[in-house]
């Protein structure tokens, strides 16, 4: 943001220009959430730029006739560059920022930290943010909340619980990721200004998912094609007593809209998974020689294992199988954790045919598993670190999940419900996502697609989802992607 700021300035919009645009912003979005429309309101400015803002907004709030109370980190005399310049323009009066400073407002302000904060938050500023927090009026957070790390969505220290937050020009990775999610209670994105060309001088390759990054891969159904065009899906299932994982990957892969799915099932699971299934078809095989029997056919051209199909040796010899046939593949559980101390096998059969799409779908758990020297990241730098290493597109999963190419793209998932936490969710999931890569979707926003879809559907359903509901529940989110609601 820093960049895109300087990068403005190049292109001829005054740095002045763009803070009092930030703090148009924010008052504008004070006045929505001020009780009735009025009353008294207590803006806490730090000692930066995000205290520049909440100056700007203090003098247009006051202007507008409302109750404005100012307090300060810090003095006068510290404020540098634009931040000084428009606390100079506030004409009214300036208290020191104590926890009194909040007492009797009907809405604070809360402008002492922005997204660029990389220190813990400590002395007066945690004090006032903890007798903020212990408030039960609305609180706006300019930027993010303050104590947040705008990078990844981390508290340093204290951190400020929002009612509602604002930024400017785009959202930052930690209004996406948890806890930061939850702490900006909803963001109102404000444009300042900034010449819509800055976007591709700063490249980024992060985004927030959704279908604006996904629509035009998206693999509609046309009306000369058929169910062959449309790819043919593989779900591999586990034993007898294990089978039901497979079945909901499968359903799952048929309602993202595959052509064709069949399950591959051992043989003392047959009888089970036959008196379960209807448009999903059913092969028997036995260990990797089977599976690749099935694979050599090469109109099967995607396949999803893991859900429930047991740890160890025999498992690792089915993905290597899998990979060897040269199907798009998706790997979840029980897949990835098998290899666990076996990850250069795992990575050296993903790069021997380098055209493959390969999807891996680890939880935090598993992704240490795999990944061990990576936990310690921000989740978007570990997904981008284990997709470069892997060769792999990563899915992340989380009440945040995180995407991420081999190429370093990476989009950050947000429209996840907490009711989504549940049994089998994640073997939808994986259906969802090998459905999209048998219809030749390119894997990454096969990917992205197949978890916004996953969120989508479970938000549509509602409390007391379980995983069964979400493949039914997909048609209505699909319709709705087609023809969206005005």
């Amino acid at each position: 943001m820093g960049r895109a700021d300087h990068l403005a300035v190049e292109l001829g919009v005054p740095s002045l220009t763009l803070m009092e645009n930030a703090g148009a912003g924010v008052a504008e979005q004070a006045r929505l959430l001020l009780p009735g429309g009025a009353g008294r309101i207590a803006v806490l400015c730090g000692p930066g730029n995000n205290g520049g803002d909440g100056f700007v907004a203090a003098r247009l709030l006051q202007d507008a006739g409302l109750e404005v109370r100012v307090a300060l980190l810090g003095n006068m005399a510290a404020l540098k560059g634009d931040a000084a310049e428009m606390a100079a323009r506030w004409a009214g009066e300036i208290v020191p920022l104590t926890a009194d400073a909040i007492a009797g407002a009907d809405l604070i302000i809360d402008a002492l930290f922005g997204a660029g904060l990389d220190r813990q938050v400590t002395g007066t500023a945690a004090e006032a943010i903890a007798a903020l927090n212990g408030s039960v009026v609305p609180v706006l957070a300019v930027d993010v909340p303050s104590g947040l790390d705008g990078n990844t969505g981390q508290p340093l220290g204290p951190v400020v619980r929002a009612s509602h937050t604002v930024t400017f020009f785009r959202r930052k990775p930690g209004h996406l990721l948890m806890p930061g999610r939850a702490l900006c209670s909803g963001v109102t994105v404000h444009d300042i200004g900034t010449p819509p060309e800055v976007l591709d001088r700063i490249a980024s390759k992060t985004w927030a998912n959704g279908p604006d990054l996904w629509r035009d891969a998206f693999p509609w159904p046309r009306l000369e094609g058929h169910k062959y065009g449309r790819g043919h899906a593989l779900v591999v299932s586990g034993a007898a007593a294990h089978t039901g994982a497979a079945r909901l990957g499968a359903r799952g892969a048929l309602r993202a809209g595959a052509g064709l799915v069949t399950l591959a099932s051992p043989e003392n699971a047959l009888i089970v998974n036959a008196s379960q299934l209807t448009a999903v078809m059913l092969l028997p095989f036995s260990g990797p020689e089977g599976l690749s029997g099935i694979l050599a056919d090469r109109r099967k051209n995607a396949v999803l294992l893991g859900p429930a199909l047991g740890v160890g040796e025999e498992t690792r010899a089915l993905v290597e199988a899998a990979l060897a046939a040269g199907a798009a593949t998706v790997l979840d559980a029980d897949a990835l954790t098998s290899f666990a101390g076996h990850q250069a096998e795992l990575f050296a059969a993903i790069a021997s045919i380098a055209e493959r799409p390969v999807v891996l779908t680890p939880h935090d758990g598993e992704f240490q598993r795999l990944f061990p020297d990576l936990v310690s990241a921000a989740k978007p730098e570990r997904a981008r670190q284990a997709a470069a290493r892997s060769g792999a597109v990563i899915v992340l999963k989380g009440p945040d999940t995180v995407i991420a190419a081999p190429d370093g793209r990476v989009a950050i998932n947000d429209n996840a419900p907490p009711w989504l936490a549940t049994a089998g969710a994640g073997d939808v999931l994986g259906g969802f996502t090998v459905g999209l890569l048998a219809q030749r979707m390119p894997a990454f926003e096969a990917a992205s697609a197949a978890v916004w879809l996953h969120g989508a559907a479970a938000a549509a359903f509602g409390p007391g989802l379980i995983a069964e509901d979400l493949p039914d529940r997909l048609p209505q989110v699909l319709r709705g992607l087609i023809d969206p609601v005005p």
